[in-house]
């Protein structure tokens, strides 16, 4: 079980950002699925357990469930809900990459999703039509609503085939979508079209940003980059000389505990090689923050593997 887990692991930190964010979606899915089994056959109301993860509207109740910012972008409690999304999401991210990194593609999923919570939250505690209405909200919609905008202004004529329409090109489909959302303010998902428009103008703002020559997502990367590098350096325990270093005796009988015409590592000869060994490791890092994680070769990611194994 151990080795499947660090296999599964092993693959998650060699793929992309894209299906990285899809993994986390499915992964988030099928856990609060197994869950709520669970706690039906129990007579627990799984709807209790998953007001923890998806935000709520109430402006006292935030507070107590911050995180829920974060995690309700990742959660899904139906299987077309995420079935939908993915596929917009796979669609447009594959998209987006080809214009833009998968770094960019990341933080822009994240932004666009706070974007979403913050006007779902505003128009719940701003407009009289939801005075006596409360709200859960969860879904990636609003973090997918922000890169396929971003797409669509960095590449408004790039057309994709449709069933029983043909060639359309993004500026129309991000048009249409916008429409929809907006015609539909008042309907029974009300707070979730609000959350659409939230992240598609952070798509927008980051779209709009980036024709004028400024990445606006340049200093949270840069942030993150600091974040990763810490975190997958490897901590080197650097031994102390010794006054006296014992060495193997290179005459001595195979059978014996002294057989080996080999040493062991003097301190200073251990020392040395962690230091290569770290030095090897913050090139990589190097070269991930620069090209990205996928420009690394099977042994540099194997190396990187190893020394956050160990």
């Amino acid at each position: 079980m151990a080795g499947i887990i660090d296999r599964l692991k092993y693959q998650f930190d060699g793929a992309p950002t894209l299906k990285r964010l899809i993994f986390i979606n499915v992964g988030a899915f099928i856990t609060i699925q197994l869950v709520s089994v669970i706690l039906l056959l129990f007579n627990i109301n799984s709807m209790q357990w998953l007001s923890y993860v998806e935000v709520p509207s109430n402006l006292h109740v935030l507070p107590y469930r911050i995180w829920t910012l974060f995690t309700y972008m990742f959660v899904h409690n139906d299987l077309w809900h995420i079935l939908f999304n993915m596929m917009w999401l796979y669609w447009f991210g594959t998209i987006f990459t080809q214009y833009f990194s998968q770094k960019h593609l990341g933080t822009l999923y994240v932004i666009g999703g706070l974007s979403g919570a913050a006007l779902y939250l505003l128009s719940y505690n701003i407009f009289p039509y939801f005075a006596d209405k409360q709200g859960m909200m969860c879904g990636a919609s609003a973090a997918i609503m922000a890169i396929v905008f971003a797409t669509a202004l960095r590449a408004p004529d790039y057309k994709v085939n449709l069933m029983f329409i043909g060639e359309v090109s993004l500026k129309y489909i991000a048009a249409f979508t916008i429409m929809i959302d907006l015609l539909s303010m008042t309907s029974a998902n009300a707070g979730g079209h609000f959350a659409h428009i939230g992240g598609a103008l952070a798509g927008i703002a980051f779209g709009m940003y980036w024709k004028k020559g400024k990445d606006i997502l340049q200093p949270i990367n840069y942030a993150i980059d600091k974040i990763v590098t810490w975190w997958n350096r490897p901590h080197i325990k650097i031994r102390k000389p010794r006054k006296k270093t014992t060495y193997r005796q290179p005459n001595s009988k195979p059978n014996t505990p002294y057989g080996s015409h080999q040493r062991p590592e003097s301190d200073s000869e251990y020392n040395a090689r962690k230091k290569r060994e770290a030095e090897e490791i913050d090139r990589i890092l190097d070269k991930v923050k620069k090209t990205g994680y996928s420009a690394l070769t099977t042994e540099e990611k194997q190396t990187l593997f190893n020394a956050k194994k160990n």
